[in-house]
């Protein structure tokens, strides 16, 4: 065996072997992957699931019904499956599932769902969730979003994918924020926000669409300039949703090879329930 093969052989090695800090309190009933490592006074609770490779820094409690996935980076001072600060809620075995390769930075709080909704507040993929962000029962953020410092999240709030929000944040219950677009720090959400919308202040406003994110997720300039179409139908127009809806599948139906990426904003407005920041 050469140096390069026996270097391998130990990287794996390493990767396999589970570390627990002397100091970290893992209780007998939690399922630990392979590679998984636990940080000095950090506390893993009966009904923890956590995958393959995920680190998790020290201070930290996860408890709860909760699962984690593979390859996380879970920093210092979290707590991850909090019961919820919701009166409602009686104790029922709601749950916290997180995916794979996310990165949570230090003092990030993330609680369970509740039976007021679907019973789980659920974390994708690939998501950067920097310090002090809060997520509330039943909140569901997708994947590859970015969550800026002290971002605060009420309950049944909806991140779809690629989402951007900036630090200090403050989103209202039942929100829901569209994939691709992007919140300024310091907003205050009280409205759902429409998918590939650049949105900033206090109230909220809308102000164009977020073309350089597009661009670097590899849109054409094409679907762009039809996504644009779509913006000004809803935000330029002074129209109802319901006919903004309308005006949307009519230009859609005009621009068939990039009618998708309309659809997505004429869809999304379809379920909007608090209606949407303008």
């Amino acid at each position: 065996m050469n140096m390069d093969e026996i270097g391998y052989f130990y990287s794996i090695k390493i990767f396999m072997t589970t570390h627990i800090h002397a100091t970290a309190i893992v209780d007998p009933k939690a399922q630990l992957g392979e590679g998984v490592s636990v940080g000095a006074y950090s506390i893993i609770g009966p009904d923890v699931v956590i995958g393959n490779g995920t680190e998790i820094g020290s201070h930290t409690v996860v408890e709860g019904h909760t699962t984690i996935g593979v390859g996380n980076h879970i920093g210092h001072h979290i707590l991850l499956g909090g019961v919820p600060q919701d009166k409602k809620y009686a104790g029922e075995p709601t749950r916290l599932v997180i995916g794979d390769r996310n990165t949570l930075r230090e003092f990030c709080s993330f609680h369970l769902g509740t039976t007021q909704d679907e019973g789980v507040t659920s974390i994708g993929n690939d998501n950067w969730i920097m310090g002090y962000v809060h997520l509330a029962h039943d909140c569901r953020v997708g994947n590859h979003t970015i969550l800026a410092s002290n971002a605060q999240f009420a309950g049944h709030v909806q991140i779809q994918d690629w989402a951007i929000v900036g630090g200090m944040s403050g989103v209202h219950q039942f929100v829901k924020i569209g994939a691709h677009a992007m919140v300024g720090g310091g907003s205050i959400l009280l409205k759902d926000v429409a998918p590939y919308v650049m949105i900033g202040g206090s109230p909220s406003a809308a102000f164009g669409i977020n073309s350089e994110g597009l661009k670097r997720r590899g849109y054409t300039a094409e679907q762009i300039a039809a996504i644009k179409r779509a913006y000004k139908i809803v935000f330029r127009q002074d129209l109802t949703i319901d006919q903004a809806i309308e005006a949307i599948e009519a230009a859609a139906q005009a621009d068939e090879p990039n009618a998708s990426a309309m659809r997505v904003m004429s869809e999304f407005l379809r379920t909007a329930e608090r209606g949407i920041t303008r």
